[in-house]
């Protein structure tokens, strides 16, 4: 008998509901991705945003999305609603938009989205793609990304904008973005040290001194900071502090880079030359440096100062093969011949040719001071130093050299040269004197018996109640008729005798008349006081005027100041070539 089949007597369904909301269309979309299916992951992160118009991600997805398949505009419509309409704190869109503006080349735009996102974003989720569009950018538009801060990395951007002002000897500059960052961030050890290190450069030791002490005060063991102390022990006279600091020094082996390369210079500067020839040989064969003319330089001073005098001669050719034109190596293997012929001394580290032969190759030079000089920050360091605490010869040299390079760096240090009480007055006045011939902004103050005290936009001339423009007329028609073939000093002292003269002279100063005939007497006359040649067919035919009128009136000159008195007291074995 046949079975009979029932149907089973139930209204329970096998259905199941699916429910139709975000979540769904989201998943229904990344598996459209996985799968390449762009266009229903577009389908799909739409009807998301549909049901989650305010929940930002699934925007954000479906801009992505409509970025990948090229769909560049409508992607920043979508990326520009969010951070507009829904979710500002949404910065990392601006990283997307400026993605999306660089594959359609709007580079101008890409740039100021990419900016955007930098320095407001947080975070940082993207800065090594973002660092990587700055670079690319900049090749595009041809300068450099117009960027000032980076929000995820705050205090690491001026920091690193310091340290390349510290590079380029601009060290009061360096020093007023490290200690804002300081007070900002007390715990940011490296800003401190490099704040340190730039008062010192500047001469600034007891600031130098309490600086590194908080630095080791927060980190006892920062190698940094205890090289930096070693130094300035050294430069202190410290030898008790220094001897046990540097037993320390000895037994410690870096392991990175920089701090080798710290420790190294440290020691050569310490006169521990084969510990430095060590180190510096040990960064050499890492190759981790490439071909760097100043780590091969080193590493020859510590080799000559050890005596492996062949090494360090092979070394320096490589540096001239690096870094063709300098004129340090070759100094460096002069020194060396005179140190084999019998000299007892060893060699300096710095990668830059010493303070004395600095000054001989500016005396040299025919077109004043060479750029790569200006930019040397060891350069500048020592006209610095020197400006600080050196003789008054040399205090002058670099006031000279100071009025060449003439930049915002040597204006602050003029100025502050200007406000200390035990300065040499006459330094003062030319100090005063390149100031203003930098164009320096008014008021220039000078400390005076004490005081802070405003200068007038005129020469220097207490004695005088007025300063006329006539006379001022005189002066600048001597300096620009001067021009360069007279130095700073000599432009300085010309000025001075202008302003004794009148001084003298008042309150019954001669008519002025013809300017160029008082103009070439100055001229005359500063060519003599600085046993020049000179004569006065030579200034009478350069400022127009009769040889009659340059004589008489450098007489007058001459006869009011007293200046062959003053000459002959000065050079008394010496004759002028022509009489005053």
């Amino acid at each position: 008998m046949a079975r009979k089949k029932h149907v089973a007597g139930t209204n329970k369904r096998n259905v199941i509901n699916v429910q139709m909301d975000a979540t769904f269309f989201f998943e229904r979309a990344v598996h459209s991705l996985d799968r390449n299916r762009y266009d229903k992951a577009l389908k799909y992160f739409r009807r998301a945003a549909e049901f989650e118009p305010d929940n930002p991600v699934n925007h954000c997805n479906l801009a992505g999305v409509l970025s990948e398949t090229g769909r560049y505009e409508e992607s920043n419509r979508i990326l520009q609603h969010i951070v507009e309409q829904i979710d500002p704190s949404m910065t990392e869109c601006y990283f997307y938009m400026a993605n999306n503006y660089a594959n359609m080349e709007s580079y101008e735009a890409a740039e100021e989205a990419l900016v955007y996102y930098l320095e407001h974003d947080p975070n940082g989720h993207y800065l090594e793609e973002a660092e990587e569009m700055m670079e690319l950018l900049g090749y595009e538009l041809d300068r450099p990304t117009k960027l000032t801060s980076i929000k995820s990395r705050e205090g690491m951007f001026e920091h690193d904008k310091a340290r390349t002002l510290l590079e380029e000897g601009k060290f009061s500059e360096a020093v007023r973005i490290l200690e804002k960052l300081v007070k900002k961030s007390p715990d940011f050890l490296a800003a401190r040290n490099n704040l340190a290190l730039a008062y010192y450069y500047m001469g600034l030791f007891d600031k130098a001194m309490v600086t590194i002490g908080e630095v080791l005060e927060l980190e006892p063991g920062n190698i940094h900071a205890l090289c930096n102390l070693a130094i300035f022990y050294q430069h202190g006279g410290n030898k008790e502090q220094l001897a046990e600091l540097l037993e320390s020094l000895r037994k410690t082996y870096p392991i990175h880079y920089d701090h080798v390369f710290k420790l190294a210079t440290t020691m050569g500067i310490l006169s521990e030359h084969e510990t430095a020839y060590r180190l510096f040989r040990r960064l050499l064969k890492t190759g981790e440096s490439g071909l760097d003319p100043c780590l091969y330089h080193y590493t020859a001073v510590a080799a000559c100062n050890i005596g492996k005098y062949a090494e360090a001669e092979k070394l320096w050719h490589t540096v001239e093969k690096l870094d063709p034109g300098t004129d340090i190596p070759r100094y460096y293997m002069e020194q060396m011949k005179e140190i084999r012929g019998g000299s007892p001394r060893t060699l300096g580290y710095h990668y830059h040719l010493p303070f004395e032969e600095q000054f001989r190759v500016l005396e040299t030079a025919a077109g004043g001071i060479p750029d790569h000089m200006k930019r040397d920050p060891l350069v500048r360091s020592s006209f610095f130093w020197a400006l600080r605490h050196g003789d008054v010869e040399t205090k002058l040299q670099v006031i000279q050299a100071f009025g060449i390079i003439a930049d915002s760096e040597v204006e602050d240090a003029l100025r502050a040269f200007l406000l200390d009480p035990e300065e040499d007055e006459y330094l003062k006045k030319v100090a005063i004197f390149v100031l203003r011939n930098m164009r320096a902004k008014e008021p220039i103050f000078v400390n005076l018996d004490g005081r802070e005290t405003p200068l007038a936009a005129s020469p220097w001339s207490p004695n005088l109640p007025v300063w006329k423009e006539e006379w001022q007329q005189v002066m600048e028609t001597a300096l620009r008729k001067m021009d360069k073939r007279y130095d700073m000093i000599q432009q300085h002292d010309l000025e001075t005798l202008w302003v004794e003269f009148l001084s003298r002279v008042y309150p019954d100063v001669p008519k002025i008349g013809k300017l160029e005939g008082w103009a070439a007497a100055l001229e005359y006359l500063t060519a003599k006081m600085h046993r020049r040649e000179i004569s006065y067919h030579e200034v009478s035919l350069r400022y127009g005027i009769s040889i009659t009128t340059v004589s008489k009136h450098v007489k007058y000159i001459d006869r009011t100041c007293g200046l062959k008195e003053k000459m002959d007291a000065i050079f008394p074995k010496l004759a002028t070539s022509e009489p005053l």
